[in-house]
């Protein structure tokens, strides 16, 4: 299935200034797949080491971590000469070894003609850990999400209409209607499939939700064991707490973040090192509310007001044990859920994007549900579940602070009108 990351790591392949390349991500979102597929494609052979499956690795590094010292006993292990420029090299599950991490300073100083990648799941709380020596400056990095709708739609051979939508939004026209229809309805099975790649995969050859959701709980299932195992004792009970209460709080109308109702007196003292294991994890992001609308939004966030959104529309869904049928229907008893899972969704094509998102509020209570940073310009996005776009908050905000324009997310086909572009929920990822 197609990546949006294989253009990024053929760029890394060829750059004059490469560095060793650190992929993180959240588990199952594919990293490792990537890798040996990019790797397969575009180099003689790939020196593959994974520390989780082979933890005598480990011992490869404790005496000296010089790539002169490594080099031959890397090659020894693998089976295979690895030789400069033609070899990937591949560490795995990288955040099981400090010391392995800690090499990738010397090869990018010493043998920068060595092509490495390492690729871990939990690199963000392994390395939160102060005993961690990270080769600051050192690596290039970069995050892997799990799969957008936009490859959703590719691993589905749906190219031409991919091609379509984007052009639509580039001329703000409407999509024939049968043709939005259609991309609705794959934005509804995009939803309950989620993108992980192993579920994609899955309904691309068989369309069996039952089994995609099989697929889904093993995944929730290895969250939860990461948070036993790559956990302080303390934390490991407050941090499953506050990731099964996140998804029952995207059911609130107001879907900032409450400690109390993690738990009744619930405060931030208590919770917030879980909330930082989950955001670090890549499991959950979370989106704080801005106090001004100013560049740069960083400066402006309210630290102690914030959203948080889970990393995959699918997992939200096999968490809250919704069967498919009530999201390709979006059946009335949904309606209260409707609005934050939408939102989820939303965040996460964004995030793939690259984009940091802010919500906003007004003292009177008038939201956005996001402010981004696009082209140079801040602009609003409100979203919708429906097709009923009457946005009080959005006036609201155009009249306090006249951006260049406004985007409006919704079942709408798109179109332009009074400053706002209305974008069908299919075409996020246009964004």
């Amino acid at each position: 299935m197609y990546r949006k990351i294989t253009g990024f790591l053929t760029a890394w392949k060829e750059s004059k200034h490469r560095k060793p390349l650190i992929l993180q991500g959240a588990r199952q979102v594919g990293k490792t797949y990537s890798i040996l597929e990019f790797g397969k494609n575009n180099y003689e052979n790939v020196a593959y080491f994974n520390f989780e499956t082979n933890p005598k690795l480990n011992e490869t590094f404790e005496e000296n971590i010089s790539p002169e010292y490594l080099i031959p006993i890397l090659s020894h292990n693998a089976g295979q000469t690895i030789v400069r420029e033609k070899t990937l090299i591949v560490f795995d599950e990288v955040q099981l070894c400090e010391r392995a991490l800690t090499s990738l300073k010397y090869f990018c100083e010493d043998a920068p003609d060595y092509h490495i990648i390492v690729a871990g799941s939990l690199l963000g709380v392994a390395v939160s850990r102060t005993q961690f020596s990270f080769p600051v400056g050192k690596v290039d990095m970069k995050t892997l999400y799990p799969m957008d709708m936009e490859e959703f739609m590719l691993a589905l051979g749906e190219d031409d209409l991919v091609r379509q939508i984007k052009k639509c939004f580039a001329a703000n026209k409407p999509l024939p209607s049968a043709l939005h229809d259609a991309a609705m309805q794959l934005y509804r099975q995009y939803l309950v499939v989620g993108g992980m790649p192993e579920c994609v995969m899955q309904f691309v050859n068989t369309k069996d939700y039952i089994l995609i959701r099989h697929t889904q709980d093993m995944i929730l299932v290895s969250y939860l064991n990461d948070m036993s195992k790559y956990n302080n004792l303390n934390e490991i009970k407050k941090t499953r707490l506050a990731y099964d209460n996140i998804t029952v709080q995207l059911s609130k109308k107001n879907t900032r973040f409450q400690y109390k109702l993690i738990k009744k007196g619930g405060r931030a003292s208590e919770f917030e090192n879980a909330i930082e294991w989950l955001c670090l994890s890549g499991i959950v992001s979370r989106v704080h509310k801005v106090k001004q609308i100013k560049k740069p939004l960083e400066n402006y966030r309210d630290i102690d007001a914030f959203k948080i959104y889970v990393s995959d529309s699918g997992l939200l869904l096999a968490k809250k044990n919704l069967i498919a049928n009530d999201i390709l229907y979006m059946v009335e008893e949904l309606n209260d859920f409707k609005g934050g899972m939408v939102e989820n969704y939303v965040n996460i094509q964004l995030t793939m994007n690259g984009y940091s998102t802010y919500y906003w509020q007004s003292e009177r209570g008038a939201e956005i549900d996001f402010v981004i940073q696009r082209e140079g310009e801040l602009i609003p996005i409100e979203v919708k579940a429906a097709d009923n776009t009457r946005a009080k908050s959005l006036k609201v905000y155009m009249d306090t602070f006249n951006p260049q324009y406004a985007i409006k997310l919704s079942a709408k086909n798109f179109g332009y009108e009074n400053e706002k572009k209305i974008v069908p929920l299919y075409a996020a990822f246009c964004i």
